[in-house]
């Protein structure tokens, strides 16, 4: 038996340290090893704290940044906790409502907080507004694939991309961030009310520019396929301006703008739908049965607007149906793959080929004439609504590229 002392001042953190030796070797199994370590070690900082006067605190509080704790890898770095800014309970305390229109968002994350700001500030103009922003996607979308240019500056074609993914209004933006160091991140949104002036009435004036240029025809260019779409790609347009004008009456400078004025985009879809009426497309399908093949087409057409025409019509739907049989061992059905083969075509412009479709399938029965009727069946349910799915796609595209 014996004693050892710990001489002055230093006893407490001798006895500390000598804790942590002896508690480490006696230690069995790694969990009480760990908040072994783990006391012996708050019994050192402990020590030390009262020999330099400081409150005895948990050591992972005062560990240097980046510091591993006992037993772990290191944490994270962490940032300095930051005051809560006043815009977080009042956003027009820093954000005067003379100049901004502004709102606050938050969620677990910044992404999230960010959109939620964003959500939020879109609402401060109104429902109408929020409501149709899809409609702006619509518009965007168009702007990103080049089919709308609305000048030449990049940056302002940058700002419809951006506003398009963050499902947000042209103009607004994130102007601070904070994070309550616990669990929530909150986001200020803002748009300067004289930069969005400036800038939505620049965009109506430049889109209203388009949609002139999109629906000023010579006589030969109406009641055409390229036609029709430009005046539907003028409504998505209009769409657009519509929204754009209403904000500019929020933010209380129409810059010259009367939204009265303005047409909306069911003026153009309209005109769009009078047209397609004068449109006709002929269809001939070869290897028809009953003209099955045919009819399904025409409703293909039929569900967009067009009416069927003659054969001597300017744009032709050709096609070709064929039924093949289909040998499958050791099966007592009979089988046949049916295919459908179909292209539209410009007479006035040497036959050339605007879309192709094809389509295929299989069907069985007892009998061959059984399975037959059966493709047949098959192929006319099938060919209304992706051969109109398909033509839509290609009405959509045609502007592409045009100012």
């Amino acid at each position: 038996m014996f004693k050892i002392i710990f001489p002055g001042k230093n006893a407490a953190l001798f006895a500390a340290l000598f804790a942590v030796i002896i508690l480490c070797s006696s230690c069995a199994g790694t969990q009480t090893k760990n908040n072994s370590e783990r006391e012996a070690t708050e019994a050192a900082y402990d020590a030390l704290a009262e020999l330099d006067g400081r409150p005895r605190s948990n050591p992972q509080a005062t560990a240097p940044q980046g510091a591993a704790p006992a037993g772990g890898a290191a944490p994270a770095p962490q940032e300095p906790a930051r005051p809560k800014p006043a815009w977080v309970d009042s956003p027009d305390t820093v954000y005067n409502k003379q100049r901004y229109v502004s709102a606050v968002g938050y969620g677990s994350d910044r992404n999230l907080a960010e959109r939620d700001a964003l959500a939020k500030l879109t609402g401060v103009f109104g429902q109408s507004v929020q409501s149709e922003l899809i409609t702006i996607s619509n518009y965007s979308e168009a702007v990103k694939n080049k089919s709308i240019q609305v000048n030449e500056n990049s940056s302002v074609q940058n700002a419809i991309t951006t506003s398009a993914e963050m499902d947000s209004l042209v103009g607004a933006e994130i102007a601070d961030v904070w994070y309550d160091n616990r669990s929530l991140y909150y986001a200020a949104a803002i748009m300067e009310k004289d930069k969005t002036a400036i800038l939505y009435a620049d965009l109506i004036r430049s889109n209203e520019r388009i949609i002139n240029d999109l629906t000023s025809l010579r006589e030969n260019e109406k009641n055409t396929l390229d036609a029709y779409s430009r005046f539907l790609l003028a409504g998505t347009i209009a769409d657009a301006n519509r929204i754009y004008a209403n904000v500019l009456t929020v933010v209380g400078d129409t810059r010259g703008i009367v939204p009265s004025q303005m047409k909306n985009g069911n003026d153009y879809r309209i005109e769009a739908a009078s047209m397609v009426k004068n449109i006709p497309i002929g269809i001939a399908v070869s290897g028809d049965r009953g003209e099955r093949i045919k009819n399904a087409f025409s409703k293909a057409l039929g569900g967009i607007g067009f009416r069927s025409g003659s054969n001597n019509s300017r744009y032709m739907l050709n096609a070709s149906y064929t039924l093949e049989e289909v040998i499958l061992p050791g099966q007592q059905n009979k089988f046949v793959r049916y295919h459908v083969i179909g292209r539209l075509e410009d007479n006035d412009d040497g036959n050339n080929v605007l879309l192709s479709y094809d389509t295929s399938g299989r069907e069985g029965h007892l009998t061959i004439p059984e399975a037959e009727e059966r493709a047949t069946r098959s192929a006319e349910n099938k060919i209304p609504g992706e051969f109109e799915t398909a033509l839509r796609s290609y009405l959509s595209s045609l502007v592409s590229g045009k100012k």
